[in-house]
């Protein structure tokens, strides 16, 4: 994808900024976020966007242009207030919003989750896009399966109202050197902390890596259709977290301490055919995206990740 006008939510996020360095390289990219954190304006323009401060939410776009090519929607609010209204309003209200105003785009990718399934007991369950839909009940966040869900129904019905071609990507474990899950845990483990984990082995995933993301979102953008097409994005490879963290404990000499519990994120292996027949395979096997992330690892971040989590800092 050459010389398109691209607009990128959530730029400075863990997958969105890697995905807007991608296509800036080629593009004009305009990063939209609120930029709360310090230095992440400028991280997006030293990524080569045009950094614009909005909040969807609120409809307040500051002179956003309207004139996209494509569009990729990858801000999310997930938070642990229970809050459901507030949350409902900035993750499917936003988005209504958002592709009102994009309406003449010749693309539209809406990020959504594989939180949006309903949980199967049994952990080596593979999801496909029919499966049944319920709120999984994020330990981290309550209101953030059901609020992705009712985002995708707004994202399904503008779509259809603006006649605006739609890929809803439902995100497995997103991961690589900037952050994701396998990051997280790898810092709890060079902590000294035990992995929780639900119920018992495998808690089994769909991994994929920040450079087969930015490949993807090109080719939904391509076969963006009306109405929406929903697909699984994940890896190619069904992986448990147990297999992941032996693989990095190994790397940085610790042994990894699995802990049990009856509440906690729910397995979500992924049928990939159909993103597979949408993209074509992944570029980068899990083994070498998990290898890249820990050869770049910096045990300093780990722990002022840790702190966040713990509310230290």
């Amino acid at each position: 994808m050459e010389g398109q006008k691209i607009l990128i939510t959530g730029t400075a996020g863990q997958i969105a900024l890697p995905m807007t360095r991608h296509f800036a390289q080629d593009n004009e990219v305009w990063g939209l976020a609120r930029f709360s954190q310090p230095g992440s304006r400028e991280q997006v323009e030293e990524a080569g966007a045009i950094p614009h401060k909005a909040d969807l939410a609120s409809g307040e776009l500051n002179g956003l242009p309207d004139d996209f090519d494509y569009v990729i929607h990858m801000a999310a609010f997930m938070a642990a207030s229970p809050d459901y209204d507030f949350a409902l309003t900035q993750n499917a209200e936003a988005t209504g919003l958002l592709m009102a105003h994009c309406r003449n785009a010749k693309g539209f990718l809406h990020a959504s989750t594989a939180a949006a399934y309903k949980n199967n007991d049994d952990h080596t369950y593979v999801y496909a896009e029919g499966d049944p839909l319920g709120d999984s009940e994020q330990p981290y966040s309550e209101t953030y399966g059901v609020t992705k869900m009712a985002a995708e129904a707004v994202a399904r019905t503008m779509c259809r109202l603006y006649d605006l071609p739609t890929v809803i990507g439902r995100i497995n474990v997103a991961y690589g050197q900037n952050g994701g899950l396998p990051a997280i845990l790898l810092a709890m483990m060079t902590n000294g902390m035990p992995v929780p984990l639900k119920d018992s082995e495998p808690n089994m995933f769909s991994p994929v890596h920040e450079k087969d993301m930015c490949a993807h979102a090109e080719a939904f953008l391509e076969g963006a259709t009306v109405p929406a097409t929903i697909v699984n994005w994940g890896g190619d490879v069904n992986v448990s977290i147990e297999d992941m963290c032996r693989r990095m404990a190994e790397q940085v000499g610790v042994e990894p301490n699995f802990e049990y519990y009856p509440v906690g994120t729910h397995s979500r292996a992924y049928d990939s055919a159909k993103r597979i027949s949408m993209t074509g395979p992944c570029m980068v096997s899990w083994e070498d995206g998990i290898d890249d992330m820990v050869a770049a690892w910096d045990p300093e971040h780990g722990s002022r990740m840790i702190a966040r989590l713990m509310g230290e800092g």
